[in-house]
This record gives structure tokens, sequence and C-alpha cells, in this order.
């Protein structure tokens, strides 16, 4: 019977089983057997005479092919650290990945040196927004996917600041004048920043402005035109057919959709959970670049 042994192994399984069967002191085991007292000590103590496995009892979770694609996005759109990405991993695709285990991905899809990446990074010739003064918020609705608990879909309300890029979102079952209207109340009380202009679509729940036949500028009597009025904020729309005039928002409602995709939701309080938690490590850890 072919027998391994621990490549730094004193004892053979035959010695193990004579110490096990042994009264004498351990000191006298050692001695006969050439071995040290702790070995002896070791032995006796075990119910077999092999030696232990020694591959480690829990292995490390690496990411899965989808999971490291979320990834290298986070990491090329970002522009992020290793650590930042770490901690954005960790959260929303794989809470037992290693940082070493992270880093090795990224070198083995080539985005392992982000200084390089930043290099390479295209230069925008102009900024895409104008430089404003913090309090110029971009609003958005986003419809989120169906959860097996829910009879019907749910809509994402997103508010961004153009200056610091801090965040707010609520959720709501409906996408109406009174849920915006509410929104916007639950905003100005939690955002850090005197609210001075707010830009938003043309969509129902924020205008009474329409287009084609029955075209019609706003009246500013829609309630939450009136709600802006009242807490003397400016209300701005984007011009019809031009979401790239609200692009800050849509960007981050493209990574609240990586997060959508990377995940499996059992509920839609859980989606609600995961969603909140990754507005607060955005606003908290994430550095903001637009």
């Amino acid at each position: 019977m072919l027998i391994h042994l621990h490549k730094q192994a004193t004892t053979t399984p035959k010695v193990r089983a004579a110490i096990q069967a042994s009264d004498e002191p351990a000191s006298a085991l050692a001695e006969r057997f050439g071995t040290t007292e702790q070995t002896v000590y070791k032995w006796k103590h075990r119910d077999s005479v092999h030696d232990r496995s020694h591959t480690p009892h829990r292995l490390q979770t690496t990411l899965t092919p989808a999971q490291e694609a979320v990834a290298v996005a986070l990491r090329t759109t970002l522009l992020v650290s290793l650590d930042d990405l770490l901690a954005v991993v960790r959260e929303f695709l794989n809470p037992n990945v290693s940082r070493s285990g992270l880093d090795r991905c990224l070198r083995r899809h080539g985005v392992g040196n982000l200084r390089d990446l930043k290099a390479k990074a295209p230069k925008p010739k102009h900024s895409a927004f104008k430089a404003y003064e913090p309090g110029y918020i971009h609003i958005d609705v986003k419809y989120l996917p169906q959860m097996a608990d829910e009879n019907s879909r749910r809509y994402l309300f997103v508010a961004i600041d153009r200056a610091t890029r801090w965040v707010f979102i609520r959720i709501f079952r409906t996408k109406t004048a009174a849920n915006a209207r509410r929104f916007l109340r639950d905003l100005e009380r939690a955002c850090p920043l005197r609210i001075r202009t707010i830009l938003t679509d043309n969509g129902k729940e924020f205008t009474d402005r329409l287009f084609g036949l029955r075209k019609r500028a706003a009246t500013g009597a829609h309630e939450f035109d009136t709600l802006c009025s009242d807490l003397n904020i400016d209300h701005r729309l984007t011009p019809p057919k031009s979401p790239q005039t609200n692009g800050m928002v849509e960007r981050f409602n493209g990574r609240i959709e990586e997060v959508l995709q990377s995940h499996h939701f059992r509920s839609g309080e859980e989606l609600e959970t995961t969603l909140n938690r990754y507005v607060w490590l955005y606003n908290q850890q994430l550095p903001q670049s637009a």
C-alpha cells in the first residue's frame, strides 16, 4: 500500500500507532523514536495515524466570468483604485473575494495599472457641463425590474448634484406628479446643499409642457413646479429629444443597471436595501468624477 507522508514528517504511521498505544511518558517515547515531545503529544491526541490535509478548509472564493466582466467595466469607466473597487465588489458581487484575487483579475484583463488607464482615457476638448456651484440638481426616473414578490414594476427616482456628485434616491410604485413632489420634499430635507436649480426631462410627473400637435409651454401650474416655487428653486427642463442634456444622472443610472445585472434579488425589499447601500457607498467612498 502506498503511504503519502508530509515531506517534513519525522514519524511513520507505524511509529505513530506505537505512540498512541503506549503508556510511557512523552519524554521516553520521544527519545526512543528520535522525535520531539511535541510530536509525541500531537499523535497521542489524534484518532488517526495519517497526516491531515494541508488544503485550506475554505478555498478562496473567486469571481465568476460575469462578475469579472462587471469588475473590469467598473474599473475602466470609473477609474477607481483597487481598494475602492474591492469595497464595491465585496458589497455587491462577492463578499469573499480577496484583494490579491481581485488584483490578479484586473491584471489578467489588462487593467491592472490605474495610471496607464488614466493616461489612455480620452480627454474631452471641453467640459460636458458648465462649471456650476453646488446646488444644481439633475433628476431622472428609472424603471426597476419586477421582483418575485411584487405585482408590478417600481420606479427609482434619482437626484445627483452637478458639482459634488452627491446622490439621493427614492423608490415609488407609480411615476406620478404626486410622487415627484414627494421625492422633491424628501430630497430638500436630505440634501446637505442649498438646492438652487433642478433639471428634469419633460415627463408628466415633472411638467405640463406639451409637444406635437398640442404643443404648449410649461404653465408653471404643475404641482412639481409649484413646490419648486415654494422652495425658491429654479426648475429647468431639458430640450425635447435631448437625453444627453441630463447625461450626468443617466450615467449614474448606468451604474445602477450594472448593480441590477450582477445581482439576483429575492424580493423588492432586498433590491431596495442593496440600492440604498450602493448609494451610501457611492456618496461616502467612491471618488466622484463625472
